[in-house]
C-alpha cells in the first residue's frame, strides 16, 4: 500500500453540505494539507475560497490531471461517486466516498472493479457511525459471542425528520434521476452500514415503502422491512424522515440475553441459562431464565464522527493504519437498501445475494417514466449550525 512520507495533500471534489463540513475538518487536521477543493457550482467555490488557502477547480478532470494532491474526498451527488471515484482510482489517488458508496449495487461492482485492479490505493468510505463509542461498544459484544446465537433484531430510526424545505434545496435530491431514492440512499446508508456490521447481510428481505408519503417528492420517506438471515433470525427496520417526534432504538435479542441502544444508553440483559437450553430443561411452563440487567459503558478511545473517519484515511495513507470503514464493504448497505426498494416495487420479498442487473433495470425504468417536477427554492441548502445538528 503506498504511503506518503510528508503530510498528506487532499482535495475536496464537491463542497456542498458534507463537503463544506469536511474543509473546516481537513484544516483543522496537522496531518493533511487541503490544497484545492472543486465544485460545478461557482457559488459553493466562492463560499469555499474566504475559509482558507487552497486551489479551486470547476472541472474535477482537470484537478485529477493537475497531480497536484496524494488523495480525493469525494462529496458530490451521488451517482457521480462511481464515475468520479473510478476515474480518481484508475488515476492512482487515495479515495474516500461519502455515503452511499454508489446508488445501486451493480454501480457499486463497477468502482469496487476499479479500485481491485491494482489495490494500492486507500479505498475508504464516510461510514462515520463506526466511530462512535457505543456503536464499537455493541460491535465488541457481538463479536464475542456474549448474545449467543442472533435471534432477532429490530431497528427504529424515525429520528431523520426534514421538512419540504430540505427536499426544495436541490434539484437533484429526492428524484431517481439525481438522487436515485430517499431516506434509504440518503440519511440510511449508516444504519444500514451498521446493521450488517452487527448482524451479517440478511438472506430474505420483504419491504413496504411509501413514496412521496409525507413531502412533496417522487422517492421513498417512509419504509417498513422485514428482513431474514440466514441462521434463521428476521428482523424489523422500520424508517421515516416524517415523522416527529422521532425514534432512534436498536434492539438486538439473541439466546443469552439482549442488547437495547437507545437515547445513548447501552442495555444489556443477560440471562444466567440460555433461552434455547432452558426452554428444552426447564420443569415449569412459564420459568424464563434468571437474568441480570447491566449498563454498558461506551468503548473506550473511540469516537470522532467525520472527523474520525477522515484522520483514519489519512493515517492509512501515511502510516498503514488499518481502516474503520474500508470502502468494498459499503456494497453491503447500498444492496440491502436497493432490495428493500426492489421487494415494495415488485410487492414481494426478495432473495439476497440481489439481482443488480435486474434492480438497474428497474430504476432507469423509474428515472425515464418519471412526471415529476422539482420545485427548488433559492438559498434552501442547510446552515452548517443544523448539518452539524443533524449527524
Amino acid at each position: 500500500m503506498a504511503k506518503v512520507k510528508a503530510k498528506v495533500k487532499i482535495a475536496i471534489i464537491g463542497v456542498g453540505n458534507m463537503g463544506g463540513q469536511h474543509i473546516g475538518s481537513l484544516l483543522d487536521n496537522k496531518d493533511c494539507s487541503l490544497v484545492a477543493v472543486c465544485d460545478s457550482d461557482p457559488k459553493k467555490l466562492e463560499a469555499a475560497k474566504a475559509r482558507g488557502e487552497f486551489k479551486l477547480y470547476s472541472d474535477h478532470k482537470k484537478l485529477l490531471k493537475d497531480k497536484i494532491c496524494d488523495a480525493v474526498v469525494i462529496a458530490t451527488p451521488h451517482y457521480d461517486h462511481t464515475t468520479i471515484g473510478i476515474e480518481a482510482l484508475n488515476a492512482g489517488y487515495h479515495v474516500l466516498v461519502e455515503k452511499p458508496l454508489s446508488v445501486h449495487k451493480n454501480d457499486c461492482e463497477r468502482l469496487i472493479s476499479a479500485y481491485k485492479k491494482t489495490k494500492k490505493q486507500v479505498f475508504s468510505a464516510m461510514f462515520n457511525q463506526r466511530t462512535e463509542p457505543e456503536h464499537v461498544k455493541i460491535k465488541q459484544l457481538l463479536d464475542k459471542k456474549e448474545l449467543g446465537k442472533i435471534m432477532r433484531v429490530n431497528w427504529i430510526i424515525t429520528n431523520w425528520f426534514r421538512t419540504d424545505h430540505y427536499y426544495s434545496s436541490g434539484g437533484w435530491r429526492a428524484t431517481w434521476g439525481g438522487e436515485g431514492g430517499g431516506v434509504l440512499i440518503n440519511q440510511c446508508p449508516h444504519q444500514l452500514d451498521l446493521l450488517q456490521w452487527f448482524c451479517g447481510m440478511p438472506s430474505k428481505i420483504q419491504a413496504t415503502c411509501a413514496f412521496g408519503k409525507y413531502h412533496k417528492i417522487e422517492v421513498e420517506d417512509d419504509v417498513t422491512a422485514l428482513l431474514e438471515y440466514p441462521n434463521g433470525a428476521t428482523g424489523v427496520f422500520i424508517t421515516s424522515t416524517g415523522e416527529a417526534p422521532g425514534t432512534n432504538r436498536l434492539e438486538i435479542t439473541g439466546t443469552q440475553g439482549k442488547i437495547v441502544y437507545e437515547n445513548g444508553k447501552i442495555t444489556f440483559t443477560r440471562n444466567e441459562i440460555p433461552c434455547d437450553k432452558q426452554c428444552k430443561t426447564a420443569k415449569m411452563s412459564f420459568q424464563a431464565p434468571e437474568k441480570w440487567v447491566i449498563d454498558v459503558p461506551p468503548a473506550r478511545g473511540h469516537g470522532g464522527g467525520h472527523r474520525g473517519i477522515l484522520k483514519n484515511f489519512i493515517n492509512a495513507i501515511a502510516k498503514g493504519e488499518k481502516l474503520i470503514a474500508p470502502a468494498i464493504e459499503g456494497i453491503n448497505s447500498v444492496e440491502i437498501g436497493n432490495a428493500m426498494l426492489y421487494s415494495s416495487i415488485l410487492g414481494k420479498a426478495v432473495s439476497l445475494p440481489l439481482n443488480g442487473n435486474a434492480f438497474e433495470k428497474e430504476l432507469k425504468k423509474l428515472i425515464k417514466t418519471s412526471t415529476f417536477k422539482k420545485k427548488v427554492v433559492k438559498g434552501g441548502a442547510a446552515s452548517s449550525n443544523e448539518m452539524a445538528g443533524s449527524f
